[in-house]
């Protein structure tokens, strides 16, 4: 390798750019894992409310089908807000900027913890559902929108480390949650309004701080044009005033852009430039999702229950698993640029397809073997370490990686919109396939761990310590050699090069 330049020295963890990773990672990432686990433990306690509520209004009580679509309807309204969310991430983090967008979005947390807060009090059940949609739509845009922010402002040796770190607060966010969730904190009778409404709090804190902090320097100077601006950001950041360099490497990747101009979700998919990204982020975020890490936590429960865990200690069972979570979550953010992210994401997976195929015959041959439900508990704590692992930090903090600043935006939306669909499909559809088909629902997930890895083994490559515009050349050779005649598909693209000016 050749002499490092002095004027090149690594990028350092300087108080500024922890400080705005952990206020941008806790006001914003720490909700969406919060709002997904607060609905789990109160939830007996809030369909006896919706029933009261229905009761007082009507004189008879919800039959008990339409108390269930209710409580689904509560429940995945907030991925479906997720969904709505991640289409507004493009606009807006190219008007407001990244830490606007951030500080918009708290009104997204602020507004729907009041109305959970006070649902109890003004008797109603509706409230609870729009809050969930409100609060969803929070989740889709910080689960987007604090990747991107963080990612452009750390120095590409620190890149990978600072993007698992909203994973990380995601985690905390569900543990959390199983914490304030005890029966005996708040998920009681009077408590539950409590438990929802506290989501605000991170938003509070996260409007009160993050005026402070620098927005990303790549926005400052890619789409405000601000130099000025931009060079003063990357100097508090860095804690240093030589920041020539990296000005050049945003300014080369501005210049690499002014040939493409913004690029909508609609030219992402038509441009053979963006090919593989674009599979990939698909296949990586439904990967996430679809390979039942939603389902495990569902199915938690029931499994310890049937392996002789007590009704009352289920819930602090659940707690420990959240805690393996954190941790697991927190070691990928030390190992991430030491193995790289391929290796996580390979290794992630590869456990997750283990643990549900034993898993599988564990359930089967639970009621045969008196040993079998120790192994399903073992699964279950494999599974979440392997996903905490690979599949859920990696997607997202790829997203900024393999994309360059003008088709970023485009490029979160998909990948968002993929996660919360699936997301939403996987709470819609599963209890219905526990319900047909048992035990055996883990081996869909298992085929689906199993096809993810076989895909990242195949194409994704290894992006650690890499400049962006490092790992676009990269896709550009993928994307070019998948062509047998490169030169024809140049001199197709040719016209619309010049018409897309």
């Amino acid at each position: 390798m050749e002499q490092q330049d002095p004027t090149k020295k690594e990028g350092r963890l300087t108080l500024v750019l922890s400080l705005a990773t952990l206020i941008a990672a806790f006001g914003s990432s720490f909700q969406y894992g919060y709002n997904v686990a607060a609905v789990n433990s109160p939830a007996e306690l809030m369909k006896a409310f919706y029933n009261e509520t229905y009761f007082e209004r009507n004189n008879n009580y919800i039959n008990e089908f339409s108390l269930t679509l209710l409580w689904s309807v509560s429940v995945s309204m907030f991925p479906f807000g997720g969904f709505i969310g991640s289409l507004m991430v493009g606009p807006l983090v190219n008007k407001l900027g990244r830490k606007g967008t951030l500080l918009f979005n708290n009104i997204f947390s602020i507004v729907p913890a009041i109305l959970m807060g006070c649902s109890e009090v003004a008797r109603s059940f509706e409230m609870i559902i729009l809050s969930r949609l409100l609060v969803g739509i929070c989740a889709g845009l910080s689960s987007n929108v604090v990747p991107m922010y963080l990612g452009e402002l750390a120095p590409k040796n620190l890149r990978g480390a600072l993007g698992v770190v909203p994973q990380v607060f995601i985690t905390v966010g569900i543990l959390v949650a199983q914490i304030f969730g005890l029966r005996n904190l708040l998920a009681n009778k009077e408590g539950w309004p409590i438990l929802l409404g506290l989501t605000g709090i991170p938003a509070a804190l996260q409007l009160l701080f993050l005026p402070f902090f620098p927005e990303s320097p790549r926005y400052l100077l890619i789409q405000k044009k601000d130099e000025e601006a931009a060079r003063n950001a990357l100097k508090r950041l860095r804690g240093w005033d030589n920041v020539d360099w990296e000005m050049e490497e945003i300014q080369q990747e501005d210049e690499a852009e002014k040939a493409a101009g913004f690029i909508s979700v609609l030219k992402l998919f038509s441009m053979r430039s963006l090919r593989w990204q674009v599979i990939s982020i698909i296949i990586l975020m439904g990967g996430q999702q679809l390979s039942g890490v939603n389902a495990i936590y569902y199915y938690a429960d029931q499994i310890y229950l049937s392996a002789g865990v007590n009704d009352h200690d289920v819930q602090y069972v659940t707690v420990g698993t959240g805690t393996v979570n954190v941790l697991m979550t927190i070691c990928a953010a030390f190992v991430v640029e030491l193995l790289g992210r391929r290796f996580l994401l390979l290794l992630g997976f590869s456990v997750c397809f283990t643990a549900c195929c034993v898993l599988t015959v564990a359930l089967a041959l639970q009621d045969t073997i008196s040993w079998m439900p120790y192994v399903s508990i073992a699964c279950v704590i494999c599974y979440v370490v392997g996903h905490a692992l690979g599949p859920s930090p990696i997607p997202a903090l790829l997203i900024t990686e393999i994309f360059l600043q003008s088709s970023r935006p485009s490029a979160f939306m998909v990948g968002g919109s993929v996660h919360w669909l699936s997301n939403f499909t996987v709470g819609l559809i599963f209890p219905f396939i526990q319900v047909g088909l048992g035990a055996y629902s883990f081996i869909i997930f298992a085929v689906i761990c199993l096809l993810t890895t076989i895909y990242i083994f195949l194409v994704v490559p290894e992006t650690k310590a890499k400049t962006f515009m490092e790992i676009n050349q990269i896709f550009t050779k993928m994307n070019k050699v998948s062509e047998v005649h490169p030169e024809k598909e140049e001199l197709k693209d040719f016209p619309l090069s010049t018409l897309g000016q």
